[in-house]
């Protein structure tokens, strides 16, 4: 796996640190969206957060090289198959906030790597260890812990977080498959005009008047999302992602105090033993991927967020 062109040891601990505020950005965030969403229809909300997410990859874009160069795709049709596919996880999730809580739907959205492991078999004829397989079938387990009988409703909340996470999870898959095609810079700029595109299509047929104080906290989450993506990028910029990675777990303890704190949402120790095994599981695939220089996960700078 490459290092960063300016990676340096002493980087890695500074790499680290950036990557545990962009978590704590991304969860203000989602508890933001989440206050929103009770009020306003997610669609609005999601085409609202993508302008930012858009407006940010285009800048960045057309800071390293001219729009029209970055367009040009060695493979257009996965490109836009990618960027429809991470606004369609995008509203998703935002649908899923609604009325999960933030703790739970972070646990069942951190399958995601385990799904990666399994759909990459097919997409990019990667073979996977029994190993592996045991590690994913683990994590499932924990899944299933948490949305058994008396932990998280069995509502649409759910269906939305669970496709939420496949989508996300063929994403990457898909990011790694045309990776070794396009540049960075191509992959940014499709994500962001499909997004853009898809998510006002939609939109705008649920456009609702904002108050002043949720225009303010939908131009917080505006604000925040170029923010979390600038610091995640200059993350990654320091240290590899492979080593930065597995910090991004911290989400989980992250969604749940805030879940807490803010909605009074409680994660009952039983669905909390099941999160853990999902992270434990996860964490040994990477481990495993690791080993085999196999990259774990996509840049996060194309990530949900």
């Amino acid at each position: 796996m490459s290092l960063p062109a300016d990676f340096r040891p002493d980087n890695v601990g500074r790499a680290i640190a950036l990557t545990l505020v962009t978590i704590v950005v991304f969860g203000l965030q989602d508890a933001i969206s989440k206050t929103l969403v009770q009020s306003y229809s997610p669609f609005q909300i999601t085409m609202m957060r993508y302008w930012g997410f858009a407006l940010f990859s285009l800048v960045l874009v057309m800071r390293q090289a001219p729009l029209r160069a970055a367009l040009r795709s060695a493979v257009p049709g996965w490109q836009i198959l990618r960027g429809s596919l991470l606004i369609i996880e995008i509203l998703f999730f935002a649908l899923a906030l609604q009325t999960m809580p933030l703790g739970g739907l972070q646990a069942i959205a951190l399958v995601y790597p385990l799904l990666v492991t399994l759909f990459a078999i097919p997409l990019l004829g990667e073979k996977v260890g029994v190993f592996r397989f045991v590690a994913v079938g683990v994590g499932f387990a924990g899944a299933l812990i948490i949305i058994r009988p008396g932990g998280l409703p069995l509502d649409r909340g759910l269906l939305f977080a669970a496709l939420s996470a496949t989508l996300y999870a063929v994403y990457i898959v898909i990011t790694r498959k045309v990776s070794g095609r396009d540049s960075a810079a191509t992959s940014m700029v499709y994500t962001g005009v499909m997004g853009l595109l898809l998510s006002s299509a939609i939109g705008v047929f649920h456009w609702q008047p904002m108050a002043w104080p949720d225009l303010a906290l939908m131009a917080t989450i505006m604000v925040t999302t170029c923010l979390g993506h600038g610091l995640m990028i200059y993350a990654l910029s320091m240290a590899p992602a492979s080593t930065i990675q597995p910090f991004n777990y911290f989400s989980l303890p992250w969604a749940i105090f805030l879940g807490a704190v803010i909605f009074d949402e409680w994660i009952d120790p039983v669905s909390l033993l099941g999160a853990g095994i999902i992270v434990a599981a996860g964490l040994v695939v990477m481990a495993r991927e690791r080993i085999r220089r196999i990259p774990a996960v996509a840049d996060p700078s194309m990530g949900r967020e």
